[in-house]
Order: structure tokens, then C-alpha cells, then sequence
């Protein structure tokens, strides 16, 4: 920080920052993602971040750099119509999960689970299966996946971070190869001159990040295979019924809510179907559906933060009378079910407008333009490896900026101006090498919005579910980067076949080394 105060300091009048659009405007993001890795707390991290990019956006002087930080960071990231609303649906998210859990929906499918479901490979399916089904939106998908499952593999002592491994494994992957989901409708909003839903539709063979991380996630619950820190999680969990393993355990000690007795299965599955069906409904009349437009065009064309956010209050409204009116829950215990969904929300808010913040230090030192750069001048020479080059610069944006829909935003309109210079097929390929490095870089990075949700939905510490999540995410980004090698090469759904056999032979490999090392 000294030392970016002292080079830049005399650039102190510019508009432009000096450093604009070069190798400097990642610095802000890789020295968060560093701190969070090394010091294992993300507050602090992130905001250093943001202090860094603040001075480098104001040329070293710490007047406008305040300003900067406050101002055109933190309330404009707050101001945003889309983060609000964003934080709109996380907070009546976290009121009807309040709602499930004290009207006692949650506590009744967990007892019936813990009948049904007797094995730890079983409760695995179970939370693999759930996130499956809820494909709508990955916020949705991360809470409401922890928090249903969550007493199950407690029940099977399966460890906090592989359950969040499993939430944030079925969250964006899922969502990235569904057609009626925030994603699709946000992929196609970015796509011009095209389809964009039918893009998308295209690129679901060639989206090998997503599909291999099912492939991998079905292989670690038949075969009980664990690697790197993971690991030592699970057989602290197994052996001495430590769900935690680290010291830091900010939920541990959370005082179970009061539930009622008078609650069932139903008040748990019925208040689920209705907020899927309202955010769906909420989603296609964004983009005009009553008003004329066919279901797949107002779904394309839909505005994801207004549509989850309207769904989700009219879906309240709806559990409101279906849970008081059966006095399930009285309107005072309903009513105290604000406040504890607000602050169960409180900590990835938190995260997540330092997240936005810091996004938007980054945006402001033109680290977009530069990336871009990048890939264009990669482009020319190497049209064979172009999906696999897509790929790598995708996974590493999203990794340094902690956000998925932003880096598609920024390349997949890069990628669709080479449509002149290289075939449709790989236009497609290259489409989907782009939505799976987002995901796959999304999925790493300790920044990322999805990763802290999945975090706060398994109830785990945020830093223990990225250093156990990173190994196998690692694992399917070099599998799937062979893969595209492959389909830049056939440019065709081949590649698919000859992935899935690369990914489970590795897989296989690194069991074997796992035993041996276990014997040893």
C-alpha cells in the first residue's frame, strides 16, 4: 500500500488511473484472495483489497481514494438496482428458511430422513439429489439445500465442509446446464446478434466443468473417496464426531430455534414448490410474459434480480397464510421469523457488499478491457486451442473477481464477434468453454457470492469449505481443460464421452494413490 502511494502519487489529478488496463488492475483481487488464504479471515482480506484498489483508481492520493472506496465502491454497490435486488431475496430467502425451521418443516423431514436414510452414502444422494431439484437459482439452491439437509448429515456425521462442497457443487454447475434458470435467462441477456437461449441450449454437450462435476460428485459418494484437506475433515467427522475439525466454529455454538410440534413434511416441501413456482412465474412476467411474449422468450429476456425478488415476497405472502391460518405458527412467531431470517443473512451481506466493492475497484482499474486483450490476441494464432485458452482466462477472472455472471458478461461478447473468423460449432464450443471457466473459476475463488453462500448454507467456516473445495474443483478444471483441447480439435460432442472417461479414470487414480498413502 506504501509503496502504490509513493509511485502514483503525482498522477493524483488524473481521471484515468495510471495503471489503467494493465497487469496492476488485478492486483486488488489476488491480494484479498491471498490475505483470505493466509490470514483464513475474509472480512479483513476484502477490505484491504478494496483500500488497495481505491488508491490505485485514485492515483495514491488517500483523499480521493476514500472518496473512491465510499462513494463510487461501497454506495454504488448498495445503490445498484440489481444487488438490491439481490439482497431483497437473500433476506426473504433467509425468512421463509426462519419459517420452515420454526414451524417445524425442517425438523420433521429431518427426523423422517434419519429413518429412511441409513447410510453416509445415502445422505450424500440425499443433498445431491435436493440440489438437483432446485435448479431455479444457485442463492436459492445453496441456503435451502444446507438448511433442509443440514440435520441429515449431522445425523450421518458427515463433515460441515463436504457438505458444503456438495451444496456448492450442485448450485452453479446445475443451474449453468438448466434452461429455466437465473443463468440461462443471464447468459442469454449478454449474447446479441444470436439466440441466446438457443446459444445456450447448444452449449449445454460442451459444458464440461459442470457435467464432469456431477460425473465427479456421483463417483465420490459411491466410492467414499476423499482427498486433501478434505480428508482429514471427514475422518475427524467419522472417527471423533467433529463436524468442525478447526477451532474456528462460528456456528457451533448456535442456539437451536424453537420449533413447533405442530408442524409436518409439508410445512417444509409445500413452502419450496411455492417459492420455485412464484420465482419462476415472477421471473417470465419481468420479461413479458402476460403481456404476450412466448414462456422460452420472456424466460431469456427476464430481469433475474427483480423476478426473484417480486417471487419470493408473494411466495411469503403465500406461506404466511398457509402457516398461520392452520396455527402452525402464531402471527407473533411469524412475525419473529423477520428479524432471525435478517440476521442469519447479516454475515453473507456482509461478504457480499465487500465482494461487489471490490468488483468494482477492479472494474474501475479496466481489469475487464485487459483480460479482454488478452484473449483477442490469443485468439488469432491458436484457433484450435480457443476453447481451451477461453476457458483458463475465464476461470482465472472469475477466480480474481469472484464473479461468474460478470466474466461471462465481459467475454462471451468477445467470443461472439469471432463468429466470422472460426465455424458455428466452434462459436458453441467456445460459448460453453466461457460459461464453464466462469463457473469453474466462481467456484474456487473465496470471493465469490455463490461460495459464500454455500458456506452459509452448510454452516461451515467460509475459509475451511475453499481450501477442502479447491483440490477437487482443481481436479474437473484439468480434466475439463484436456477436454476442450480435445473438442477445439473435433469440434464435436465427442469430446463429452472421452472427458467423462478422462474424469473418472483420474478419479480412479487418485483413489488408488489416496490407499496407498492411507496404508502407508
Amino acid at each position: 500500500m506504501l509503496f502504490t502511494v509513493i509511485v502514483f502519487a503525482d498522477g493524483a489529478e488524473e481521471t484515468i488511473p495510471a495503471v489503467y488496463s494493465t497487469a496492476w488492475a488485478l492486483l486488488p483481487p489476488i491480494i484479498a484472495i491471498g490475505l483470505a488464504l493466509i490470514t483464513k479471515e475474509v472480512y479483513s482480506s476484502l477490505f484491504i483489497g478494496i483500500v488497495v484498489g481505491a488508491l490505485l483508481v485514485a492515483n495514491g492520493n488517500p483523499v480521493n481514494a476514500l472518496n473512491t472506496m465510499v462513494k463510487d465502491g461501497f454506495i454504488s454497490s448498495l445503490a445498484d438496482s440489481w444487488n438490491v435486488g439481490i439482497l431483497i431475496f437473500l433476506v426473504v430467502l433467509g425468512i421463509i428458511v426462519a419459517v420452515m425451521n420454526k414451524a417445524g418443516g425442517s425438523k420433521a423431514y429431518g427426523e423422517w430422513a434419519k429413518k429412511k436414510i441409513e447410510t453416509r452414502r445415502g445422505a450424500m444422494g440425499a443433498t445431491f439429489g435436493l440440489g438437483c431439484l432446485i435448479f431455479v437459482d444457485d442463492y436459492f439452491n445453496c441456503l435451502t439445500v444446507g438448511s433442509v439437509m443440514r440435520p441429515v448429515t449431522d445425523g450421518h456425521n458427515i463433515s460441515r465442509a463436504k457438505l458444503a462442497y456438495l451444496i456448492d457443487a450442485t448450485a452453479a454447475p446445475i443451474c449453468m446446464i438448466a434452461p429455466i434458470s437465473s443463468w440461462a435467462a443471464a447468459v442469454s441477456g449478454v449474447v446479441e446478434g444470436y439466440n441466446g437461449l438457443d446459444l445456450f441450449i447448444r452449449a449445454i454437450p460442451y459444458n464440461f466443468y459442470s457435467l464432469l462435476t456431477i460425473v465427479m460428485i456421483l463417483f465420490i459418494i459411491v466410492t467414499g473417496i476423499d482427498y486433501g484437506p478434505m480428508r482429514k475433515h471427514e475422518k475427524n467427522a467419522k472417527e471423533n464426531n467433529d463436524l468442525f475439525t478447526t477451532d474456528d466454529r462460528p456456528f457451533e455454538n448456535a442456539v437451536p430455534e424453537v420449533s413447533s410440534n405442530k408442524g409436518g413434511i409439508m410445512d417444509l416441501v409445500l413452502p419450496v414448490v411455492i417459492l420455485i413456482i412464484f420465482c419462476v412465474i415472477g421471473m417470465i412476467y419481468t420479461g413479458g410474459f402476460f403481456s404476450g411474449t412466448s414462456f422460452i422468450e420472456a424466460f431469456a429476456n427476464s430481469d433475474a434480480s427483480v423476478g426473484l425478488s417480486t417471487g419470493s415476497l408473494v411466495s411469503l405472502i403465500f406461506i404466511f397464510i398457509w402457516i398461520v391460518a392452520r396455527k402452525v405458527l402464531s402471527f407473533n412467531d411469524f412475525m419473529e421469523c423477520i428479524t432471525l431470517g435478517f440476521n442469519a443473512m447479516v454475515p453473507p451481506i456482509l461478504i457480499l457488499a465487500f465482494a461487489w466493492t471490490l468488483s468494482s475497484m477492479t472494474g474501475a482499474l479496466g481489469a475487464a478491457p485487459y483480460v479482454a486483450g488478452l484473449v483477442e490476441g490469443s485468439a488469432a494464432g491458436f484457433k484450435i486451442l480457443l476453447p481451451a485458452i477461453i476457458f483458463i482466462v475465464a476461470c482465472f477472472l472469475a477466480f480474481a473477481t469472484g464473479t461468474s455472471w460478470g466474466t461471462f458478461g465481459i467475454l462471451i461478447p468477445i467470443v461472439v464477434n469471432l463468429g466470422g473468423t472460426i465455424s458455428e460449432d466452434m462459436l458453441i464450443i467456445g460459448i460453453s468453454a466461457c460459461l464453464a471457466g466462469a463457473v469453474c473459476g466462481d467456484h474456487c475463488s473465496p470471493i465469490s457470492d455463490t461460495t459464500i453462500m454455500a458456506s452459509s448454507g452448510a454452516q461451515c467456516n467460509h475459509i475451511n469449505h475453499v481450501s477442502t473445495q479447491l483440490p477437487y474443483a482443481i481436479t474437473v478444471a484439468c480434466v475439463s481443460f484436456v477436454t476442450y483441447i480435445i473438442a477445439g480439435y473435433t469440434q464435436s460432442v465427442i469430446a463429452l464421452p472421452i472427458g467423462i472417461i478422462l474424469m473418472i479414470g483420474t478419479l480412479l487414480a487418485v483413489q488408488k494413490i489416496s490407499r496407498e498413502k492411507a496404508r502407508a
